[in-house]
This record gives C-alpha cells, sequence and structure tokens, in this order.
C-alpha cells in the first residue's frame, strides 16, 4: 500500500471515528471505484458504524460514503448527502456546439475545483446534468459560464429522473464468459493488449478490483475499466458450433 493510499484509509478511519464518538454522520468526498474498493477491505475494522455509498442516481459511478453511528441510523432511513444536481444548458441552443462529457469535466477542473467535490456528469445532448459537493453549489452557478465556446448558464434542479445513463447494445462472439475475453470484445482490442489492467488494479467487477483475468462473468455484472469505460453483461445468448460463446453486453456510452 502507498502512501497515498494509507492516507486515504486513515481518513476513512477518521470519519468513521468521529461519527461514532460525536453521534453524527460524517460524509466523504466523492469517491471513485478504486478508493470504493479500499473502503470495501476495513468494514469490518469499523462495523461500529454503517457505511452508506451514494452517487445520486441508480448506477451512478462515483458516490459519496456517509458513516452512520447505528442510533442515528435508526432515526433516519437515508442519510441527508451534501450533495447538488447541477443542470447545465446553453444559452442559444441554436448555435451551442457538440459538447462531450470531457468538455464538461474540463471547465469545471480548470476553475481550480477538486475532482472529489465532483459526481458523475451525465450529457444528454447539449444537457449536462453534474453531481457537486454543495460547497462547489455557489461557486459553479456563479463562476461557470461557458464550455468552450458555448456560453451557459447553471442552476439546481430536482430532475433526477432524467439522469440515467445511455448505452450501446453489442452481440458478438468470444472463446468463453472469462473477464478478459469479454473485456476485449467490449472494447474492440485483444486480450493480450489487456493483460496488465489486473495487474495494475484498473479492472473492477461490481465495484471492486478483479484481481483475475480468469474471472467468470455471470449475467448483470457491472465491469469497469479505468481508460476503456464501463459495461454489463448480459450474459451468454447461446454457443456456435466451434464452441465458441454468443454473448451479449451493454456499453455505457
Amino acid at each position: 500500500m502507498n502512501r497515498e493510499e494509507q492516507i486515504l484509509i486513515k481518513r476513512f478511519h477518521d470519519l468513521a471515528d468521529a461519527a461514532y464518538n460525536r453521534g453524527i454522520t460524517t460524509f466523504s468526498d466523492y469517491l471513485n471505484l478504486n478508493e470504493i474498493s479500499h473502503l470495501n477491505t476495513i468494514l469490518k475494522d469499523i462495523s461500529y458504524v454503517k457505511v452508506v455509498l451514494d452517487g445520486g442516481y441508480p448506477l451512478a459511478e462515483r458516490q459519496i460514503a456517509a458513516f452512520v453511528p447505528d442510533a442515528f441510523l435508526a432515526e433516519r432511513e437515508h442519510p441527508d448527502y451534501p450533495v447538488t444536481v447541477l443542470k447545465i444548458t446553453p444559452l442559444n441552443h441554436k448555435f451551442a456546439e457538440k459538447l462531450t462529457h470531457r468538455d464538461f469535466l474540463g471547465a469545471i477542473l480548470n476553475l481550480g475545483i477538486e475532482r472529489a467535490k465532483i459526481g458523475d456528469i451525465s450529457v444528454k445532448e447539449s444537457v449536462a446534468y453534474i453531481f457537486v459537493h454543495n460547497s462547489m453549489r455557489d461557486f459553479l452557478k456563479n463562476e461557470l459560464t461557458r464550455i468552450k465556446h458555448t456560453s451557459i448558464k447553471v442552476e439546481e434542479t430536482m430532475e433526477i429522473e432524467e439522469i440515467s445513463p445511455e448505452f450501446l447494445h453489442m452481440e458478438g462472439s468470444v472463446s468463453s464468459e472469462r473477464i478478459d475475453a469479454v473485456i476485449a470484445f467490449a472494447f474492440s482490442t485483444s486480450r493480450s493488449a489487456l493483460s496488465g489492467l489486473t495487474a495494475a488494479e484498473k479492472v473492477f467487477l461490481n465495484g471492486k478490483v478483479c484481481y483475475s483475468n480468469c474471472q467468470l462473468l455471470k449475467q448483470g455484472d457491472i465491469v469497469s475499466v479505468r481508460g476503456f469505460g464501463k459495461f454489463i453483461y448480459g450474459g451468454m445468448i447461446s454457443t456456435t458450433k466451434k464452441g465458441r460463446c454468443f454473448i451479449a453486453l451493454d456499453k455505457y456510452i
């Protein structure tokens, strides 16, 4: 474990201790999949509090951890997360550029905001929904006025039902349901090109680091590969005459 990971683990312990000793709910910043995986490794050590993860909507990748004392959990079913959803729209749709997730994130980070204060970004055509820590809400509403060459407006919204991932449905044959074979198919590359990803802890299966290329997938598994993307495995449809597996998956786009 490197020093950065040690600091992260200590932070989790500090948040758990503060929640237990003071009888309040404490919150982490937004955590990525790797950080969530580290959190999962210490749950037994901090079992004196309840850890609840939430990213604001189903299937959110970046999530905030709430450390909840047992007594407080009994009073409130779901923690009140310090999160605001911001809706970003062009001032003039006619002249707006086609903006991507990277464009929105880049503009926000260029304002000096830490990535840990920003959750998922969902882009629907020319509109983006961004989950942000409450501490960044007013700053972004006031300072974020342009994405690339497109003038925009930022407002708070409760339109959570509008926020859902978009998928590309894929079907094809692979040698087996091993995670490396399915990843190679999902991202149109070779298994050999992906061989070092598991060793580098860049492959996540259902939110946890996957250390084995031989891991077999089952229907409904969610696979995320840092630097490549994420998909939901739909399972095997049939086998070919040559014994290959004909599979389906839905890749996040």
